[in-house]
């Protein structure tokens, strides 16, 4: 398959890979069509997805049931009055119609934006309003489907709303009675171009309203070196990313680039996460690749792996954040599988990694995907030197790099804030050390400058992860009237330690930092809390941190 879409396929070194990575674009590009029919063409009986649930379902799609699935699920969509650019939102946690839906709208030229069961009836409205969403397919969860309801009445443009059961409110289509009855599809005579926008993705920003973030038909193709490379999928490969199909990760892990490879996704649909029940699916079902975010591997090092067969792994990988190097490090050690880090955004595809020629540094996010031109960037836009905190950043040239976003949508004066200069500049703040390999430092907003010093979150954080009383961290800088800045840890404490809060552990904590990085990064504050603040997508809010101190220290 791959071969239809590079100029070399195989590569062995990271200079045969930056110099050799070719893409074929074909013109007016449908990953439904051009990739996904196609292997139902090759490959019709080849299990493509294989999805359980903890309620005990199990269902395996073959290429060709996903072919005719798919199709089956465009035909419903374009009976009810559902074509072209139109938005549609899709709430179907971890069902398996959401792989049917999302495959049934790109055959249509509809624009797909998956959101997390988790929002809000306000979230909704904004949503629906910001980017004139048409249709709602939902899950009939009691939640769900009451915020939808109370949505409605401020959300002009919904016309259609779609539920997959139990529940099918008054006022909701029925998808799996009705779409039985739909007549055969026929593909539109037209469905898009590669310009088209495929899907919207809200980013959930740390500050303000989340931004649309509208990626083109090519960013499908962009995230072929994701599940080639980065994951080393191929058609053997049985891949789990743990990720709710609300995420961007989603794309990243459980659909594109682990189709180019031909790979079977498999998908576990549960409510509430253990790393006990992800480790006995991956022993069960035999998965040769696992993706998870790094808080994931943390829950599961503190498993006992007596209890577990992994034997069947063999590739791992993780990004969202940077990784802890004692969580890498204790894996590997458990499991005999060094971790495979990445690092990329909602607005991109997979943009700095550790690929199979690249030997990982535990903590670092690797080296530059050579689909983008990476650069460490100074404010005034020169190049960082080796070792120099600086912005990443990636060269524009003069055509946009396969699979960065097209912009934000309908909003002209945040796309220049990150587009200019011929850059798309990220807000992330790295290094890169003398062998290339890039170190995630936190984002711009959290770099904290005290006497003279450039401090990055993630450096402390790291440090004190590293101490068994630590669970989860935030590092942010307090204004103080000598300093500028200190550094304030606000610390979630392990079971083992919660009684033990007070100046001792704090006195602990902060001899264990000058311990393990340079002294003046130690936090001189320390506040132990029961839960950090977050973003309905995971992400640690710092900015809420910060304004609670800052307000206190008002007082």
């Amino acid at each position: 398959m791959i071969e239809r879409f590079l100029k070399q396929t195989k590569f062995t070194s990271e200079q045969d890979f930056k110099e050799h990575l070719e893409f074929i674009i074909p013109e007016d590009f449908n990953f439904a069509y051009d990739v996904m029919d196609e292997w139902a063409k090759i490959k019709p009986d080849h299990v493509a997805l294989l999805w359980t649930s903890e309620r005990g379902e199990e269902i395996r799609f073959t290429y060709k049931d996903l072919k005719e699935q798919s199709d089956k699920a465009a035909a419903y969509f374009q009976s009810l009055g559902i074509g072209h650019d139109d938005k549609v939102m899709l709430i179907l946690k971890r069902h398996y119609q959401w792989w049917l839906a999302m495959l049934g709208l790109h055959k249509i030229g509809a624009v797909a934006i998956p959101a997390t069961h988790m929002l809000t009836k306000h979230d909704i409205i904004y949503r629906n309003n910001a980017a004139s969403v048409k249709a709602i397919i939902c899950c009939g969860d009691d939640y769900v489907v009451e915020q939808i309801q109370e949505a409605m009445p401020e959300s002009p443009t919904v016309k259609t709303l779609i539920s997959i059961g139990p529940d099918i409110p008054e006022g909701f289509h029925d998808w799996m009675k009705e779409w039985n009855e739909c007549a055969p599809f026929v593909r539109p005579e037209h469905v898009n171009t590669n310009e088209d926008t495929l899907l919207m993705y809200f980013t959930s920003g740390t500050t303000g309203e989340p931004k649309m973030v509208a990626h083109d038909h090519l960013y499908a193709l962009g995230h072929l070196t994701t599940g080639v490379y980065w994951h080393n999928l191929h058609e053997n490969s049985i891949h789990l990313t743990v990720a709710d199909t609300g995420w961007g990760k989603a794309v990243w892990g459980k659909l594109y680039g682990q189709w180019f490879a031909g790979a079977t996704v498999f998908v576990f649909d549960h409510e509430k996460f253990t790393a006990e029940k992800i480790m006995r699916q991956i022993e069960k079902y035999h998965i040769t690749s696992f993706c998870a975010p790094p808080t994931i591997y943390r829950f599961m090092i503190r498993e006992d792996f007596s209890k577990y067969d992994l034997s069947s792994l063999e590739y791992c990988t993780t990004a969202g954040e940077a990784m802890n190097p004692s969580v890498a490090e204790t894996f590997q050690r458990l499991t005999g599988i060094q971790i495979y880090e990445g690092f990329g955004q909602t607005e991109t595809t997979m943009t700095l990694g550790t690929f199979p020629w690249i030997k990982p540094k535990p903590g670092s996010m690797g080296k530059p995907n050579p689909q983008y031109d990476v650069h460490i960037l100074r404010p005034d836009m020169t190049e960082c030197e080796d070792g120099e905190k600086g912005e990443i950043c990636i060269r524009i040239g003069d055509n946009k790099p396969l699979g960065l976003f097209k912009y934000y949508y309908r909003d002209d004066k945040q796309t220049k804030s990150v587009w200019h200069d011929g850059y798309y500049h990220t807000g992330d703040m790295a290094w890169r050390d003398e062998e290339g390999y890039y170190w995630f430092e936190g984002r711009i907003d959290d770099v904290i400058k005290s006497s003279g010093y450039r401090i990055g979150p993630f450096e402390v954080e790291n440090a004190l992860m590293t101490h068994p009383a630590v669970v989860e961290c935030a590092i942010t800088g307090v204004p103080d009237p000598i300093r500028g800045m200190v550094v304030k840890a606000t610390v979630v404490l392990s079971k083992e330690y919660k009684d033990k809060a007070g100046d001792e552990l704090v006195k602990e904590l902060q001899n264990h930092v000058k311990h393990e990085t340079a002294p003046y990064k130690y936090p001189r504050i320390i506040e132990f809390v029961d839960e950090l603040p977050k973003t309905i997508s995971g992400k640690i809010r710092r900015v809420e941190i910060r304004e609670k101190d800052n307000k206190n220290n008002r007082k």
